[in-house]
């Protein structure tokens, strides 16, 4: 109970954007003592899925699945099946608390070789918890939850290239209206949001053997700010840039491994001493979070944050996988090693994922991904 409050009563005290901001890092497993960028929603970032997740969180270039409306919605036209349905259920910070979790379900659906619609919907629960005041005395109890419902567009410009776009709804509820402050009401932040991507691949020949590379980039969670209470202060949701690469060779007809690389970076506004940060608006706070460091170039390449992963497939059954993903001590100090495995049985395919953090006692140690999908008629069997 102890550890609940830790985490999620001083996110909620006063139901104030600043001080969720504050403990977003909190919810994503960062070391807050720093400059980290911290925003609302922060559920938003984490990698739902465990084939992903295995790979340390790379995801905008790797081979097209039913997740691509998370990674990059311009992904989902080269999906090489008809239609599909998938689930993946995360425990969050279980070595902290029991309940809290996240649950990921999506669906696509493609029109015909060059068009493809998908729609997903991410929902976090946090977990029953008593509320306390400002003075520590119990106010009653709420389950804080948070959902983002989205519907994703694909299409195809040439063989090769795709682009895609994602239109979201996200509601974060975590007061539940229960009033601590004579002041603002508290009331569930809402915010809409879009999401862009662009694919493509190319076949090669990498030593004499058969490859595909592939070449990615989205701008994600591209949305108004919230407020949490009657006196509209609102913070950003975490607008996302990601670019990456994958190469997968064929070693024979059985065998094929697939090496990843992903670049992220946060289009959110640095905080500053004076908090001035919080009052730039969306396109103001996106483009000028690439020069707003106050540690100048030096501490905006520290925002970068590097994911690299590698899968082994067997016969399109069988799938073992790896990744890392790492960033900066000064910018939320995550860094942690990946990995699962995975196992196609006809139309049904089951992946799970393990992490391991490089930090010992970190928030994020033990935690699993457990996903099923449902693949149905291949493309070319239409």
């Amino acid at each position: 109970m102890r550890n609940r409050l830790i985490i999620l009563t001083t996110i909620i005290t006063y139901f104030s954007v600043n001080v969720y901001a504050q403990n977003s890092g909190t919810i994503s497993g960062q070391d807050t003592d720093r400059n980290v960028i911290a925003t609302a929603v922060p559920f938003l970032t984490i990698a739902p899925d465990p084939v992903s997740g295995a790979m340390g969180d790379v995801g905008v270039a790797t081979t097209p699945d039913i997740n691509s409306t998370f990674w990059n919605p311009a992904k989902l036209t080269f999906i090489n099946q008809n239609s599909g349905l998938g689930l993946t259920f995360t425990p969050w910070l279980k070595k902290y608390v029991d309940d809290m979790s996240l649950s990921y379900l999506s669906g696509y659906k493609k029109l015909d070789d060059e068009q493809a619609f998908g729609a997903a919907l991410t929902y976090f629960n946090l977990g029953d918890i008593e509320l306390t005041n400002g003075n520590g005395q119990p106010i009653g109890s709420f389950t804080p939850r948070e959902f983002a419902i989205s519907a994703s567009y694909s299409r195809k410009l040439s063989d090769n290239l795709s682009i895609g776009v994602t239109g979201k709804y996200i509601l974060s509820n975590l007061s539940g209206n229960i009033t601590t402050s004579p002041v603002t009401d508290p009331k569930p932040g809402t915010s809409i949001a879009a999401d862009i991507g662009i694919y493509h691949n190319q076949q090669i020949t990498v030593f004499n053997k058969q490859s595909l590379l592939a070449l990615g980039a989205s701008i994600t969670n591209i949305g108004s700010k919230i407020s949490y209470n009657s006196a509209d202060e609102e913070d950003f949701i975490p607008t996302n840039l990601r670019i990456g690469s994958s190469l997968s060779s064929f070693l024979d007809p059985y065998n094929k491994i697939t090496l990843a690389l992903d670049l992220n970076k946060l289009m959110v506004p640095t905080p500053q001493a004076d908090g001035s940060h919080r009052d730039k608006g969306l396109l103001a706070g996106m483009f000028g979070s690439f020069g707003d460091a106050p540690g100048g170039f030096k501490e905006e390449i520290q925002e970068i944050m590097y994911s690299v992963g590698a899968e082994y497939e067997y016969r399109e059954t069988f799938a073992l996988r790896a990744g890392y993903f790492y960033e900066h001590v000064n910018k939320g100090n995550r860094k942690y090693f990946t990995a699962g495995v995975g196992f196609k049985l006809q139309k049904l395919e089951l992946n799970f994922s393990y992490l391991v953090p490089q930090l010992q006692e970190h928030p994020l140690a033990e935690t699993l991904r457990f996903g099923a999908i449902f693949n149905f008629t291949k493309s070319e069997d239409k």
